[in-house]
């Protein structure tokens, strides 16, 4: 098979078994929808400012619950070396991962920006293009992290220790694109921080599953 061939049979395989378990997906729209009732109610209406700063750390954590469980089904039934010992280029698995990735969080953000929108008002273009420049970035570094991380006995922790530091610019980022009047700079910044890590997460996740 091709390279986008392989990666394309590898998410598929991960969609499928996420519409069949239905296990990640409605944990992350519970928590995030969740996460915007409670600031509704813990803020007064007018702070939409410091609600939109709120929905960012909301989308941070839903993200680290999804990658949480990224390599779940293989690590549960045993099958993690059988995936990095499949005759494919062990970089399409990592792009596999992040592809199914991004779909489960862009199919949460669809819930929770709706949720967003009925308590606290509609976001901008460019606070769209941000959480869309987000979910990249977060889950091209977030896979190869959990990837370093499912081999470990403390993997649930160990995750969000390696994860949190390297996802706070996004969190910058982001939250400096929704708020600004210039968002171009932040949306640039995204742009820049999802080149580099795909092209290191790429390149380095073959020695991250050989170790």
């Amino acid at each position: 098979m091709s390279y986008v061939g392989d990666v394309a049979a590898l998410a598929r395989k991960d969609l499928l078994l996420e519409l069949r378990g239905r296990e990640t997906v409605p944990a992350m729209v519970v928590f995030a929808v969740g996460a915007l009732v409670v600031f509704r109610f813990a803020l007064p209406g007018e702070q939409s400012e410091a609600a939109k700063g709120l929905l960012w750390v909301a989308i941070l954590f839903t993200a680290l619950l999804a990658l949480t469980r990224a390599f779940a089904a293989e690590r549960d039934q045993g099958l993690l070396d059988a995936l990095v010992l499949a005759p494919c280029d062990r970089s399409a698995i990592w792009l596999a991962k992040a592809v199914a990735t991004i779909a489960f969080l862009v199919l949460v953000e669809v819930f929770a920006l709706a949720a967003f929108w009925l308590f606290f008002g509609g976001l901008g273009v460019a606070a769209l293009a941000a959480v869309a420049l987000a979910d990249v970035g977060l889950c091209a570094a977030g896979v190869l992290l959990a990837a370093m991380a499912v081999g470990g006995r403390a993997r649930e922790l160990l995750l969000p220790v390696l994860f949190l530091p390297v996802a706070l610019p996004v969190l910058v980022g982001g939250v400096g694109a929704t708020v600004t009047d210039d968002p171009a700079r932040y949306l640039g910044f995204l742009a820049l921080y999802d080149a580099v890590f795909a092209i290191l997460a790429w390149a380095g996740f073959e020695y991250v599953v050989t170790e």
